[in-house]
Formats: C-alpha cells, structure tokens, sequence
C-alpha cells in the first residue's frame, strides 16, 4: 500500500477520505498484514506537513502508523534498489513509486493506491487496487 492511500486517510478534506478511512479499519480490524516500505513514514510526514502548514501534524502522523499493529514496514535493501531502478526505468515511474511497486513485485502482492498515473503505468505488472475496490 503506497503512502496516498495512508495519506487521503489522515486528511479529513481529502476526496478520498471516506473511502481510505474504512478500507483501512476493515483492514486493521480483520488483522490483515499491511506492507510498505520504511520510506512512507517520510512521505506521510512531508505530506501531511505541506498540505497542513503543520510540521508537528507530520510527526504525529508518523507516531500514529508506528502503532497501527499490523503494518510492517519493510526497510529498501540493495537488492530491493536494484529491482526498484529497473522498475522506475521501465516503467518510467518516480523514484518513490519505484519502491512501492518494487516491494509490491517481491511479495506477490497487489499494490493499493489512490495514484492513477502510477496505476497505470504498473497495472500490467501487478495487480492494482483502489481502496474504494474490495480485494
């Protein structure tokens, strides 16, 4: 699950709100395992705090998903990089993408997210869903 679908749920004015708000808790709820790499703490904090004006609303957003039991964060190793390159080349994806898409690939895992062009662009890869989708 890449870091728009965390951040449409911590944003109550994001079009996305409702819809990432119950995908989630029907997720925590049922204790499925959510993964993404450790580099969505970054992206949810500098979302949070550039949408919000609000740099200690990034922070607490990052203290929120380090309690959410069930998300793993998976730390980018060398060989997860070198797969994540060769994604973002050939499928000409931006970088932070490339590592969603990337781990996405090496669990055998559908990548969540609200990014169409990202979805787009990966969707003959793996399996793509939007949390307004049921699994």
């Amino acid at each position: 699950m890449d870091a728009s679908v965390w951040v449409s749920r911590l944003v109550p004015q994001d079009v996305h709100y409702e819809a990432s708000r119950r995908w989630l808790e029907v997720r925590v709820a049922a204790g499925d395992l959510l993964v993404a790499p450790v580099l969505l703490l970054a992206e949810v904090a500098g979302a949070i705090a550039r949408r919000t004006g609000a740099p200690e609303l990034g922070h607490r957003a990052v203290e929120g998903l380090l309690r959410v039991p069930n998300l793993r964060l998976v730390s980018l190793d060398r060989r997860l990089g070198r797969k994540m390159a060769r994604l973002a080349a050939d499928l000409r994806l931006r970088g932070a993408d490339a590592a969603y898409v990337a781990l996405a690939v090496h669990l055998g895992l559908p990548l969540v997210t609200w990014d169409q062009e990202q979805a787009l662009r990966v969707a003959l890869r793996i399996p793509v869903l939007t949390p307004d989708q049921d699994p």
